[in-house]
């Protein structure tokens, strides 16, 4: 598939309209020519089992794996996220949540902390620290499941300050999905997501993160 020229500098919700899943997978490549041989090899392993794993997920109307790549590419693009471990974890973010069973294999017990097992082996401790503090935690159904959600993000970013670049990233790209979407999930969408802009404006505010890989 030929791509215009100018993909490199495209809105990415643009991308996905015209030119769908082909076309982020085209800018990402044009996004980690920047990096070295062995951290392209390490973003290219954990596109590859984000799109193993999330083979038959969807997002509305479109392939899961697009949001996965748009919050990759957003950390590159626009916050010059230079931190491999930082991108492989945005591109695993939603793995260990979504496919805890698949991606821990036939190990029994707690497959969330096997999954997470898995991702230290493959990727790295850190990697798999970072994926852990995005990752929902089981609520309390006898509890508002959004404040126990905005309680979780507010506690896991404060404790991994690395963790809020991802978690940024993929609250902007379900913020502007909302732009996208129609029927009950715009109501429900918002709801969800607009009480946490001061808890991420606090979150982006209270403490700068540290140097590292920039």
């Amino acid at each position: 598939m030929d791509f215009p020229p100018y993909l490199a500098t495209m809105p990415m919700h643009a991308i996905t309209e015209i030119h769908g899943e082909p076309g982020l997978l085209e800018r990402f490549r044009l996004e980690i020519r920047a990096f070295d041989e062995d951290a392209r090899a390490r973003l290219t392993a954990a596109l590859d089992l984000a799109a193993e794993l999330h083979r038959d997920d969807r997002r509305v109307r479109e392939p899961y794996l697009n949001h996965l790549l748009r919050v990759a590419i957003r950390m590159m693009h626009h916050y010059q996220v230079r931190d491999v471990d930082v991108i492989v974890a945005g591109l695993l973010h939603d793995a260990v949540e979504d496919h805890p069973a698949e991606l821990a294999g036939d190990s029994g017990g707690d497959s969330t902390a096997a999954a997470l097992a898995t991702l230290a082996e493959r990727f790295g401790p850190r990697v798999a620290r970072l994926v852990g503090a995005v990752t929902n935690p089981t609520y309390d159904p006898d509890r508002d499941r959004h404040v126990q959600y905005r309680e979780h993000v507010a506690a896991s970013l404060d404790r991994e300050p690395w963790a809020r670049v991802i978690k940024i990233s993929d609250f902007t790209d379900n913020g502007v999905g909302v732009i996208h979407t129609v029927g009950p999930k715009v109501a429900s969408s918002a709801a969800k997501y607009r009480p946490l802009v001061p808890v991420f404006r606090d979150l982006i505010a209270g403490r700068t993160l540290p140097c590292r890989h920039r």
